[in-house]
């Protein structure tokens, strides 16, 4: 029986288990909203690491029910996918619609402002 996610994102793959979902973290790249050929390995694992990092950090209420369980994963090794430590079992909510863009470098005008006025979009930012 083949295993379709319910929903495909640009790097994850949700599956709806009915009151529950999987969500698994894949290895695809995107870049300004194109999932690009190419994937990077582990990528998956190195997001759901992040996502777990900061559900517990910021001790807020939160979707997690479990992570990493072998069970959880099960439809997608007979689907010929690894979901080794890029899984979660999550209860169903109401998706808050935030986007968070990090990027590697700062624009000129990001430079300007630290450097003539030591602050970002109005932001003062400490000196070094």
């Amino acid at each position: 029986m083949p295993v379709i996610p319910c929903r495909r994102g640009k790097v994850r793959d949700v599956y709806d288990l009915g009151d529950r979902l999987v969500i698994i973290a894949t290895d695809r790249i995107s870049a300004f909203d194109w999932v690009l050929p190419t994937a990077i390995p582990d990528k998956g694992r190195v997001l759901t690491a992040l996502t777990l990092f900061w559900l517990d950090h910021l001790k807020v209420a939160n979707h997690l029910l479990r992570h990493g369980r072998r069970s959880d994963g099960a439809c997608l090794r007979r689907a010929g996918r690894r979901p080794e430590g890029r899984t979660m079992l999550v209860r169903k909510t109401e998706v808050i619609p935030v986007e968070c863009v990090v990027r590697g470098f700062t624009s000129p005008f990001g430079v300007e402002g630290v450097s003539v006025h030591g602050q970002v979009c109005g932001i003062a930012l400490q000196r070094g």
